[in-house]
């Protein structure tokens, strides 16, 4: 554990704080942009989230638009503090509120939008939930906001050269929602997670509501023994800590409910597990219980 403080601490230590954004410099022209852990709320315009900024001859390239329509230009503000280059691409990783609902923004200033076509369809089917939920969170801060869907879409793979980088881009599998992806910087051994990866917060089982395809795809991102992960959530890390925080936290539900279920338990079983050994995590007390309830029911169900 003491390795993992370690690792964190390096990564806070190369940060600056801009608009609703702590700035983590992970290599040369590669950044992350990291929102609160806690709840949307008016104040952080829906992006408790983490995004990812990368700066080319030929411009910006953004993973993930934010929340909102005012979420999206806080998150240009802050590219603004770094460079006065335009944002020309947008990656969704996910059709989370807080990857797509600030495209339009994005797409005003002339930028591409680029998801796997399954975040495409996602984005469609749950845009009225996500607005009717972000309206009870954010309120005014809502105001703007125009659900604007991926207009580039790929199956399971798609290779974007840009400005003199290149990135690869992979879909692997449902993980925290159906169509999440993966952004592969080679040239710093760089992975952009989106959700498939949260650090510092708990995670959250749905809306895909699928751990062991989470678990598999989180394998497959892991072959590739990235340098630098920029998760989702929380701060940029190097694999074992992502691991930790994610994958080891997966593993763990999937064991304890298999055992109940051999042993003909039930879901109060389930709630009753002791998930004490992840408290450190951000939003623990509120999420743990329902996590260890979604994944019985998806074992149940497949049992």
């Amino acid at each position: 554990m003491k390795k993992i403080t370690i690792i964190v601490l390096f990564y806070l230590f190369s940060s600056v704080t801009y608009a609703l954004f702590e700035v983590q410099k992970i290599a040369d022209n590669v950044y992350a942009l990291v929102g609160e852990l806690s709840q949307r709320s008016k104040t952080n315009l829906g992006n408790n989230s983490t995004h990812g900024v990368i700066i080319t001859s030929a411009g910006v390239v953004l993973i993930d638009s934010g929340a909102s329509y005012l979420g999206a230009k806080e998150i240009h503000k802050a590219i603004q503090k770094l460079t006065p280059m335009p944002v020309k691409i947008v990656i969704n990783t996910g059709g989370q509120d807080h990857r797509w609902l600030g495209n339009d923004y994005f797409q005003k200033l002339g930028a591409r939008i680029i998801s796997s076509s399954k975040t495409k369809i996602d984005q469609q089917a749950r845009a009225d939930e996500q607005i009717a939920r972000l309206n009870i969170l954010i309120g005014d801060s809502l105001k703007g906001t125009k659900p604007v869907p991926a207009l580039e879409t790929f199956d399971k793979k798609m290779q974007v050269d840009f400005g003199g980088i290149n990135l690869e881009l992979y879909h692997f599998g449902a993980a925290h929602t159906v169509g999440d992806i993966v952004v592969w910087m080679p040239s710093t051994r760089t992975m952009f997670t989106g959700d498939m990866v949260f650090n510092n917060r708990m995670l959250g089982i749905g809306p895909a509501k699928d751990s062991q395809s989470w678990i598999n795809a989180f394998e497959k991102m892991a072959s590739f023994k990235p340098k630098h992960i920029i998760p989702g959530h929380g701060n940029a890390s190097d694999l074992l800590f992502a691991t930790h925080n994610t994958y080891d936290y997966l593993v763990f539900l999937k064991t304890k409910i298999s055992k109940i279920l051999e042993n003909d338990g039930n879901m109060l079983d389930a709630s009753k597990i002791d998930q004490s050994n992840f408290h450190y995590l951000k939003n623990y007390e509120s999420i743990a219980g329902k996590n260890a309830q979604w994944v019985f029911e998806e074992m149940e169900f497949d049992d």
